[in-house]
C-alpha cells in the first residue's frame, strides 16, 4: 500500500509538473528536475496556520500561481475559512477533509476561489497533498475581515 502510493505521488508530481510549465510561462528550461522524497525541503506555509508546512514544485505560492504540496500535522483542522484563488488538491498520504468528509489517497478535490469550507487532515496520520492555484496562497478566516499574510 505505502509503495502504491509512493508511486502515486511521483506520477502525479511528473504530470502535474510537466502541465505547471505551461501554465506558469516555465516552458524554456531544459533541465529535468528530479527529487526523490528524501531531497524535498519541506517549509512552513507561510500564513497557514502553525503546524501546515509546504514544499513548491513550480511557481511561488507567495506570489502567484504555483504547484506544490502541503503536508498537514496529525489530527490538523482549520476552521471555517476560504481562498481568494481555486484550489486543485490530489490527496497523496492520509486523508483530506473536508466539510467533514475525508477523501483518501488518490482523491481530486477542487474548490473554487470564494468558497467558505473547513479543512482538516486525520487524527491518525500525517496528510500530504499536491495543491496547484492560479495565484497566491491566502487563507482568509470566515468572519473577519482582515486577509492572513
Amino acid at each position: 500500500m505505502k509503495k502504491v502510493a509512493l508511486y502515486i505521488v511521483f506520477a502525479l508530481t511528473g504530470l502535474f509538473f510537466i502541465g505547471g510549465m505551461e501554465v506558469s510561462g516555465q516552458t524554456n528550461t531544459k533541465k529535468s528536475v528530479l527529487w526523490a522524497p528524501e531531497d524535498i525541503k519541506w517549509e512552513s506555509l507561510k500564513g497557514a496556520p502553525p503546524g501546515v508546512m509546504t514544499v513548491n514544485l513550480w511557481g511561488d505560492n507567495t506570489k502567484g500561481a504555483y504547484g506544490g504540496m502541503t503536508k498537514f500535522p496529525e489530527g490538523f483542522k482549520a476552521p471555517m475559512h476560504y481562498h481568494t484563488y481555486a484550489t486543485k488538491i490530489v490527496v497523496i498520504k492520509g486523508a483530506y477533509t473536508y466539510n467533514g468528509k475525508e477523501y483518501g489517497p488518490g482523491s481530486y478535490v477542487y474548490v473554487p476561489g470564494g468558497v467558505k469550507h473547513e479543512s482538516a487532515g486525520v487524527g491518525n496520520s500525517e496528510t500530504i497533498f499536491f495543491i496547484e492555484q492560479p495565484g497566491k496562497f491566502d487563507i482568509i478566516p470566515v468572519g473577519s475581515m482582515k486577509k492572513k499574510k
